[in-house]
């Protein structure tokens, strides 16, 4: 009797993980670091009002899906750039950004100041709803 409460427990504990990971997965998060990446970082001009930073890797299956999103996020808004990074290629900038996890994607204002980042495949409605407190301030 006692292995079927410690099986319903760690049922319960996996559903909850679960849970978390769906509602946290590719949501974008204010960055409090606000580290300052360069176009010499990263080996392209940023955007004149907004950059999507997107670090992938070669055999990630959501970097491809990420790609599409932010492309078509910076696409529908003038001056967005939106640059995607081999994470394998820039690990000195993998680490001291604490990249974990591809696709990350950072939102850079004009300066290259993170301000935001989403680990995962994000939503295109939440994207440009930071772009947009990203570019008035």
């Amino acid at each position: 009797m006692t292995s079927t409460y410690w099986l319903l427990a760690l049922l319960g504990v996996a559903t909850a993980f679960g849970v978390w990971r769906k509602a946290t997965e590719g949501r974008a998060r204010v960055d409090s670091h606000h580290e300052l990446v360069s176009s010499h970082d990263i080996g392209h001009e940023l955007g004149e009002r907004a950059t999507l930073l997107q670090f992938s890797s070669a055999f990630c299956s959501p970097c491809r899906t990420t790609k599409i999103v932010l492309a078509k996020t910076a696409a529908a808004v003038p001056g967005v750039e939106h640059i995607e990074i081999d994470a394998e290629s820039h690990l000195e900038l993998v680490r001291r950004l604490e990249i974990r996890k591809t696709p990350t994607t950072l939102i850079l204002d004009a300066q290259g100041r993170v301000q935001n980042r989403a680990v995962g495949v994000p939503r295109q409605e939440d994207l440009l709803a930071v772009i947009a407190t990203v570019v008035t301030t």
